[in-house]
């Protein structure tokens, strides 16, 4: 890498790390303190809090997308964390679950991944595009850990109230990152632009877009059911730390050789197969086996090593075939699909819990990778950085 990409990917991780945070910070006590809520007995409406935020992105990543590929990626972004922030103020100011939903409503409306990814794309190049999009999964993941080991005692702390006021401030100090340390790619030409339809229709790129719905419905489901198994193993919720932060920590580890083989050695297809297949095996493994503390632990690090894995490898390829100078549309699909796996676990996993029992949330889960396996077996990869950039050149020349 040279410097303008190493400056561009650890601002741009920096984005994420923080705003992920935030996000991040809810996850491991929502769903305990929504019982402390009115309202908050009823799992599907916790459910639909938490998922509600995915639901909002989704109608926003294609529109912020499109814009920034037009009007320039930091304006976009910074319009979005300005959104974000308000709607963490929002959830803020109450203990109303209602007023809570629409807090995370509005958090969901600044809908900025896409345009931060479509910018990581514009500032470096395609050989180097899977070892950014992998520094910028390790900070995801890191800002992960990190909000697994301080969520509870922050929330010990300061609340609930305090958490999303902290969510708030990071999206504003995130803004004065864009501003003074992200680097500004040239504008595109407009004559290089692949028609919207063309990216929509993309073979590929749809396969991509459902295993990103899949994943992020399993992500969200998880975690409506783990938290309350990791208490009925007879860890207190301010104790989940001492089993996310070595499962966070291992999975890291053991995804930095799938992102070698990935993108040195030009192994994509087998290394999205085999964490698919990380996948389908721990929903398979939190459905049969007995919820003990061992378990979860060997369980979620199963799990953590294939989303790890997969959150580098799939926006990597989906900037690299994104017809044109198409990348913000693309992973503006890519993203919105995404979102409304995160909103549909949400509320599915919510519902399934309520009127059947944890095992089934993980076999449902598990049936919706298995399909995603079937789709993906059939992908057609980027062997190696060369093919890539022979793509690159060949976009270009549209």
């Amino acid at each position: 890498m040279n410097s303008q990409e190493i400056r561009a990917t650890v601002s741009l991780a920096a984005i994420f790390a923080l705003r992920m945070l935030g996000l991040f910070l809810i996850l491991p006590v929502f769903s305990v303190y929504a019982k402390t809520v009115p309202g908050g007995d009823n799992a599907l409406l916790v459910g639909l809090a938490l998922g509600i935020y995915g639901l909002a992105q989704s109608l926003f990543y294609i529109p912020y997308g499109w814009l920034s590929d037009w009007l320039g990626r930091k304006p976009v972004i910074i319009a979005g964390l300005l959104v974000f922030a308000l709607g963490s103020l929002v959830a803020a100011l109450t203990s109303d679950l209602t007023w809570i939903i629409i807090g995370r409503a509005l958090q969901g409306a600044g809908a900025i991944s896409s345009v931060l990814t479509a910018l990581l794309a514009d500032l470096t190049t395609t050989e180097n595009r899977t070892k950014a999009m992998a520094m910028v999964g390790a900070s995801i993941g890191l800002s992960f850990a990190v909000a697994l080991v301080a969520a509870p005692t922050l929330f010990g702390w300061l609340g609930m109230s305090g958490l999303f006021s902290i969510i708030g401030l990071l999206a504003v100090a995130s803004i004065g990152v864009v501003l003074w340390v992200v680097p500004t790619p040239a504008a595109p030409t407009a004559h290089s632009k692949a028609p919207f339809t063309q990216v929509l229709r993309h073979a590929e790129l749809l396969r991509l877009n459902f295993g990103v719905f899949v994943l992020h419905f399993t992500q969200i489901a998880l975690f409506i059911v783990v938290p309350h198994l990791l208490v009925t193993a007879g860890l207190p919720i301010t104790a989940h730390w001492k089993i996310y932060l070595p499962v966070m920590g291992l999975s890291f580890v053991l995804m930095i050789p799938a992102i070698i083989a990935a993108g040195k050695y030009g192994r994509m297809k087998t290394v999205l197969l085999i964490a698919i297949l990380c996948i389908l095996f721990s929903q398979l493994l939190f459905a049969e086996f007995p919820p003990t503390l061992w378990w979860l632990a060997g369980i979620l690090t199963v799990y953590f090593t294939g989303f790890n894995v997969l959150e580098a490898v799939q926006p990597s390829l989906i900037s690299t075939l994104a017809p044109g100078a198409r990348k913000g549309a693309a992973m503006g699909i890519y993203n919105t699909v995404q979102a409304l796996g995160y909103f549909m676990g949400g509320v599915f996993g919510g519902w399934l819990l309520k009127n059947a029992d944890y095992h089934t949330v993980f076999i449902s889960c598990a049936v919706l990778v298995v399909a995603w396996l079937i789709i993906a077996a059939n992908m057609q990869c980027p062997r190696a950085a060369r093919f890539s950039e022979s793509m690159h050149r060949i976009d270009r020349g549209n």
